[in-house]
């Protein structure tokens, strides 16, 4: 078991700059007496589970018994109250010790919160899992829970430099979690490297089967979606797109560009029309109650939804199921294992006011398809790239067992960065 008080130091040390947490006065106090259950309830070492004492953040729109859940607002945490979300339940039945909520995005919407880039405290660390993706990237825990709905897990993976998993939809049961838009809302997860993230997967996953991470099985057919799509990305992250192309091949990896996606304008529209009909209809009751109490950004994302009709919602799902079929197409025609991308458009921008843009995961969250950040690269300014690896529907484990080997080689000779 590692030593609570060590733990919850090294928390109010870091996030006095970072802000990953929500404010917890009688943290201390909490932790310690959760390291003293867990300890009592696997004294014997040789039956102790996965992640007996790994200490776990947990982002603030997941219940957690114990902890008020806000949701990054203001409204009242009654009015948010329910019953312990089963990600925790399996997170804490494996040993893990909650180290504390996470800051989120006002309802993991646009909102941000008040966490910075531990990279560049000047740098927003994306969002809206902002505070899960920051706790890791400062050493505070090994391990955090976020949420994706469009492109809040792989785009603060990158941008604050850590590893970040968003499992295929519906994976990981999201009851117990406030939703945003349900058709796409996914929990992930954050941790130092890929073996972290495997053990993690194990335990929250339904129907995990695990695999040998990098077993000597034949590496992945890498695809790069050509066109439109690929070109929303900006220069510095193109550059290093392609130095991070260069090192893959160079390591012996089948590479192979594949024009897609010539429409992505109607696919970014498709999606935001479910996106806004969605989060204002998960929002109809607290925003008639607390209006009042909703920042900017979130309101006008309600009221957008608010003006979408029933018939527009249905032509975008039936669209969105159309495009699922196109990207397994051209993945079986083209024989790809996986599709690599930018993880974002560009190293995480300057300020806190925005969290960035989540084009570069737009399409595979709009699929549904797991989708994975590497670590990969830096500016010059020390500001960290990720290299997006997304697989088919349902292949979370080949996913997370080819990694390992795509990791290796972005730490082969050469530069990762522009």
């Amino acid at each position: 078991m590692r030593d609570a008080a060590t733990l919850t130091d090294r928390i109010a040390q870091l996030d006095e700059d970072v802000r990953a947490f929500v404010p917890e006065p009688d943290r201390p106090r909490r932790i310690a007496a959760d390291a003293r259950r867990i300890a009592e309830r696997w004294p014997d070492s040789a039956e102790r589970p996965p992640l007996y004492g790994v200490p776990v953040g947990i982002k603030d729109i997941v219940r957690v018994d114990g902890l008020p859940t806000r949701a990054g607002s203001e409204l009242p945490a009654d009015a948010l109250a329910g019953r312990q979300a089963t990600v925790v339940d399996r997170l804490r039945r494996a040993g893990a010790l909650v180290a504390g909520k996470t800051v989120t995005a006002e309802f993991a919407v646009l909102a941000p919160g008040p966490t910075r880039n531990p990279r560049d405290l000047a740098h927003t660390p994306g969002g809206s899992s902002s505070g899960s993706a920051a706790a890791v990237a400062a050493g505070m825990v090994p391990l955090a829970v976020g949420t994706q709905t469009v492109g809040s897990m792989i785009r603060p993976a990158a941008y604050c430099g850590v590893t970040g998993f968003k499992p295929t939809y519906g994976r990981i049961p999201v009851d117990g979690v406030i939703a945003s838009a349900p058709s796409f809302d996914t929990l992930g997860l954050y941790a130092r490297d890929v073996a972290g993230l495997a053990t993690a997967a194990a335990v929250v996953c339904d129907d995990w089967q695990s695999a040998a991470l990098g077993s000597g099985s034949p590496g992945p057919v890498l695809g790069i979606p050509v066109g439109p799509y690929l070109e929303r990305a900006g220069a510095e992250a193109l550059d290093a797109f392609d130095a991070q192309v260069k090192q893959v091949r160079a390591a012996g990896f089948d590479v192979r560009p594949v024009p897609m996606m010539d429409d992505f304008e109607q696919i970014v529209a498709q999606l935001f029309v479910m996106n806004r009909y969605e989060v204002a209809r998960t929002h109809a009751e607290w925003f008639t109650a607390y209006g009042e109490l909703y920042r900017p950004e979130t309101v006008k994302a309600i009221r957008e939804g608010h003006d979408i009709g029933d018939d527009a919602y249905a032509r975008a799902r039936q669209e969105r199921e159309e495009f699922r079929e196109r990207i397994a197409a051209a993945k079986d025609a083209h024989g790809i294992d996986l599709w690599i991308t930018p993880a974002a458009t560009g190293p995480a921008p300057r300020g806190l006011d925005s969290t960035g843009s989540s084009l570069m995961c737009l399409p595979w969250s709009n699929a549904g398809l797991p989708s994975l950040s590497l670590p990969a690269g830096a500016t010059p300014q020390g500001l960290p790239f990720g290299l997006q690896c997304v697989a088919a529907w349902g292949a979370d484990e080949q996913l997370l067992s080819w990694a390992p080997g795509i990791v290796t080689a972005l730490a082969g000779p050469g530069p990762v960065g522009p």
